[in-house]
């Protein structure tokens, strides 16, 4: 447990506080291309505690502040009616990438893109998604940087066929078997958790140790500040940022990666608007429906009994802790090593604002961020004597097929 004083200064995110300060210093996914319907050139933004509006200026955009309305809607909500700019007030630059629009609202120059897979990818291998949680950013991330909670909030009692299954989470084989994904995280729900930290953030490795001398690995990371970046399938990952609105709402931005064949952005996209609504990608399922809870299935198919869709039980989760987590309370375990490396690193990096050294931040050296690529974010069964050279071989094997520059 943290003390509340603590707890305040790792999750608010407003211009004038210390883990939004250190959000300023990243470029911080906005919004989605897709949602300039029409010509439109405008959009408001709502980012890190501030009222904005996306802009085009010449070639390219910007993000301008934008003036509020005592009866302005929440700030989830993108309401386009007569939208004021501020003259005078802070204007904010903006790159587009695979699909997103990127701003950076701190001061001084931008730093660089690391070579991400996401990023180094062509379009056609590249799907990007949005969706609202109405929680504070730091829960919303930390789920993500558990590696346990998917044998158990994710556990499926049904194996489907891993052929109908294009662009959902947990639903490909094991690597190297004919054993369903949701079968082994069900049967093997208690990992060993290695976590060490990298150049971008945390390389977190799960090992679960199966029978006959085997052990799969899976290999997530958490990249600094706020997004994480896991394995979706054999031939797909996931580069995942949880993007403060205010201190009580996010959104998690999503580029699906694709090794091999372009993305089925059709199929993918069709998917999830089934699931959110526009304008403002809010989540069909929420609190107000009870997330569409059903007792029968919860007995037959899913751990929840909310359906297929995993970030369904991932909003569940952290919502259900409230607006903003009382860390006061809680008592972490093994299982959160993860959680625990990332609360430090987090707190060295507001020190090193205070300090006025932002060199020591992760990814802040303008000249070596471009040179960090991957991560690697794979699963892997190897022998349980050699597990790392079989998670390494893995992911090898899989960028040598790649028809794009994936060389690591």
């Amino acid at each position: 447990m943290i003390s509340q004083k603590l707890n305040d200064q790792i999750t608010r995110i407003g211009p004038d506080t210390p883990a939004g300060a250190v959000h300023r210093m990243y470029w911080q996914p906005a919004a989605l291309v897709d949602e300039l319907t029409g010509g439109e050139p405008r959009l408001p933004v709502n980012l890190l505690g501030e009222r904005l509006v996306l802009l085009r200026r010449g070639d390219g955009y910007i993000l301008a502040t934008r003036r509020s309305s005592p009866d302005e809607p929440p700030a989830h909500h993108p309401a386009r009616d007569d939208i004021c700019v501020v003259e005078g007030g802070p204007v904010y630059p903006v790159v587009e990438k695979k699909g997103v629009f990127f701003a950076y609202l701190g001061t001084g120059e931008p730093p660089a893109f690391p070579n991400f897979d996401c990023f180094r990818a062509p379009d056609s291998h590249v799907f990007a998604f949005k969706g609202l949680w109405e929680c504070n950013w730091l829960q919303a991330l930390e789920i993500g940087i558990d590696p346990s909670h998917a044998s158990f909030l994710h556990r499926f009692l049904e194996d489907e066929d891993p052929a109908e299954s294009y662009g959902k989470q947990f639903r490909d084989k094991a690597a190297h078997t004919d054993m369903p994904m949701t079968q082994l995280l069900r049967e093997y729900p208690r990992p060993d958790l290695e976590v060490e930290e990298t150049d971008y953030g945390l390389k977190i490795t799960a090992l679960r140790h199966m029978a006959h001398d085997l052990t799969h690995v899976r290999v997530t990371n958490q990249i600094f500040p706020s997004a994480i970046c896991i394995p979706m399938s054999r031939e797909m990952i996931i580069t995942q940022w949880h993007v403060p609105v205010d201190d009580e709402t996010c959104y998690w931005f999503t580029m699906f990666t694709s090794f091999r064949q372009p993305v089925n952005k059709e199929l993918m996209r069709a998917q999830r608007l089934k699931e959110h609504r526009l304008p403002d990608y809010a989540p069909l399922k929420n609190r107000t429906n009870a997330y569409h809870f059903d007792p029968d299935e919860q007995e037959t198919q899913t751990y929840t009994g909310m359906g297929p869709d995993i970030n369904v039980h991932d909003q569940w989760a952290v919502e259900g802790l409230g607006a903003i987590q009382d860390r006061t309370r809680e008592h972490l375990g093994r299982g959160d090593a993860a959680i625990v490396r990332y609360r430090l690193m987090l707190r060295r990096a507001i020190k090193a604002l205070e300090t006025g050294q932002p060199e020591k931040l992760p990814m802040q050296d303008r000249s070596l961020t471009p040179q960090i690529v991957g991560p690697l974010s794979n699963d892997a069964i190897g022998d349980t004597g050699n597990w790392l050279a079989a998670s390494r071989q893995m992911d090898t094997e899989r960028r040598a097929g790649c028809p794009w520059d994936a060389t690591v």
